[in-house]
């Protein structure tokens, strides 16, 4: 629907202010795409294959194009159907920069990927998005999401659900608090807290499911004990992702 490819039975989707229908044509020139399945004709090679979408675009800078390629570890010279699939969708991944877009969307595109390029790929996003462009990613590699996003959508049987920066996600979660004491305490303290979901007491340590503000659990705790220590384990994004599913599982 973004691109036009596929009719929306209703609503709409806007790109850079215009309508993504209306104005798809002028949209096209201005986004970088990379597709979940990525097709290309093997008996070019990858430079051919950039120039072929160069000259769709009017013409790239082949300076930043090899740049790209050189980040990347990418072979422009073989014939894409020799290509391993990490290495086509090298090709495809510098096809989407090479005109600089104004907006990127991009389906697992560290698909095929190893880990040093996988990087490389992330650093490069995060400064297209210092630049004020736009990067729009699905990616089931949340871990690669928590690096590079800064706003984060869920989706859930085909239905947008959150829409969230990572920090308010990060701060709405369960994390793990846990309290080091001078001595002994009575994990019954600790129940009705605000915040306080589930109390684990093993003598002088106490671990909590906490889900409130810091601030207020701090404040209460240290005006009735004496705190030796107090460390946190923040979720992370696929911790966070799965309480979405387990809260639907609850409510069946």
């Amino acid at each position: 629907t973004i691109l036009d490819e596929i009719r929306p039975t209703s609503g709409s989707a806007s790109i850079l202010g215009m309508d993504s229908h209306q104005k798809s044509v002028e949209i096209r020139k201005h986004i970088g795409y990379v597709p979940g399945d990525l097709a290309m004709y093997p008996n070019l090679t990858g430079r051919d294959t950039l120039t072929y979408f160069a000259n769709l675009r009017g013409g790239v800078d082949w300076s930043y194009v090899d740049s790209l390629a050189d980040r990347l570890d990418a072979d422009l010279e073989k014939k894409v159907g020799d290509l391993s699939s990490g290495n086509r969708q090298k090709v495809g991944l510098i096809q989407a920069f090479m005109n600089r877009p104004q907006v990127l969307i991009m389906d697992e595109p560290s698909s095929g990927l190893d880990p040093l390029v996988q990087r490389e790929f992330q650093r490069m996003m995060r400064e297209v998005a210092a630049e004020g462009r736009t990067v729009f990613l699905s990616s089931h590699t949340l871990s690669e999401v928590q690096r590079v996003a800064n706003r984060v959508g869920i989706i859930r049987h085909g239905k947008l659900i959150a829409v969230e920066t990572v920090a308010d996600l990060r701060s709405k979660a369960i994390r793990t608090v846990n309290i080091f004491f001078d001595g002994p305490v009575d994990g019954r303290e600790f129940e009705g807290l605000p915040g306080v979901r589930e109390v684990t007491t093993q003598n002088e340590h106490v671990t909590l499911s906490f889900d409130g503000q810091m601030e207020t659990l701090l404040k209460v705790v240290t005006e009735r004990f004496h705190v030796l220590d107090i460390t946190t384990q923040e979720a992370d994004l696929e911790e966070i992702f799965l309480t979405y599913y387990r809260d639907e599982e609850v409510n069946v």
